[in-house]
Formats: C-alpha cells, sequence, structure tokens
C-alpha cells in the first residue's frame, strides 16, 4: 500500500528554509564584490570607471529592483515546494535552485572576475533559463510563475545591458 502523504509537498517549516537557505547564500555570494564605496573600495572604483550606456539606471535602482525580484522568487519558491511532487512540480523547482543560484554567480563573474563578456553570456543564460522556469512553474502553481513574469523582464533587460558593457569595455 502506498503512503499518501508520499506526494505532497514539504511542511511550511522545510520549504521556507529551503526557500532562505538557498537565496540566503546566493545573497551572500552576490554581495561579496558588490560596488560599495564603503565595503569594496576597489570595486566600486573599477564599476564607476566602465564606459556605461545612457540607458544604465541610476545605482539605486539596482538596490531597489533586486530584493523585490527576490522577495517574489521567494514566494514562488515556497508555493512550489509546498505543492505536490511530481514532473512539473519537480523540473520547476530545479529551474528555480538553478535560476537563484545563477543570480549570485552572475555577480562573482561581472563584479568579483571582471569578466564582463562571460557575465554577459551568462546573463543571456539566466533569461533563457527564467522563461524556462517561468512556464514550467505555469505548469505546477499559476501564483508560482507569476512571480518569474518580472524577474524574466529584468533580465531581459539585464541582459542588454550586461552585453552593452562587454561591448564597450572589450580591450
Amino acid at each position: 500500500m502506498t503512503d499518501p502523504s508520499a506526494n505532497q509537498g514539504l511542511s511550511p517549516l522545510a520549504a521556507g528554509a529551503i526557500v532562505a537557505a538557498t537565496l540566503g547564500a546566493s545573497a551572500v555570494l552576490g554581495t561579496r564584490h558588490r560596488p560599495d564605496p564603503a565595503s569594496d573600495p576597489e570595486t566600486f572604483r573599477w564599476y564607476r570607471g566602465l564606459d556605461k550606456p545612457g540607458f544604465t539606471p541610476p545605482d539605486p535602482v539596482f538596490g531597489m529592483v533586486w530584493p523585490v525580484l527576490e522577495t517574489g522568487l521567494a514566494w514562488g519558491g515556497y508555493r512550489l515546494f509546498r505543492q505536490p511532487s511530481g514532473p512539473a512540480r519537480n523540473q520547476a523547482v530545479a529551474l528555480w535552485l538553478g535560476n537563484v543560484a545563477m543570480i549570485g554567480g552572475w555577480s562573482e563573474l561581472f563584479f568579483g572576475g571582471r569578466r564582463l563578456g562571460l557575465a554577459a553570456a551568462s546573463a543571456g543564460g539566466m533569461l533563457v533559463s527564467g522563461a524556462a522556469f517561468t512556464a514550467a512553474a505555469a505548469r505546477a502553481d499559476g501564483k508560482a510563475a507569476a512571480t518569474g513574469v518580472p524577474f524574466v523582464a529584468w533580465l531581459a533587460f539585464a541582459t542588454l545591458l550586461a552585453t552593452e558593457v562587454w561591448r564597450r569595455n572589450r580591450r
């Protein structure tokens, strides 16, 4: 006889813990080399010296956008982890985990490694992966999928921006 709870989603506590730990690890990685004059003046000077396009948002915009996107992703991830296990839910969770990991990884490539071309390519990969996450989440939980829409929109803009910064600063 099968256990009726075998196909249920995670408990609220387990889902919340996984989401918090995953986003927390990504944030730690992503903020190691942020262009902040107080915590990393060298990266701050390097970033200020880059030739950036006119459509680059002011620095505070980045600080406002990412917490909103990550809050949405946290809520969407939590909802997905609470769904019963199955192919659609499992694919969406895997893509969610990958996208959250890539957020911190992108910052490490761009700011930490100063690898502008690789960071631009990575942004494009995140765009594709973010769209795949949103599509997979739509099959598992429509409300979780809705959190992917602003994320993908921002990734489209970020890919364009990262590519243009790379193009202008190739040496």
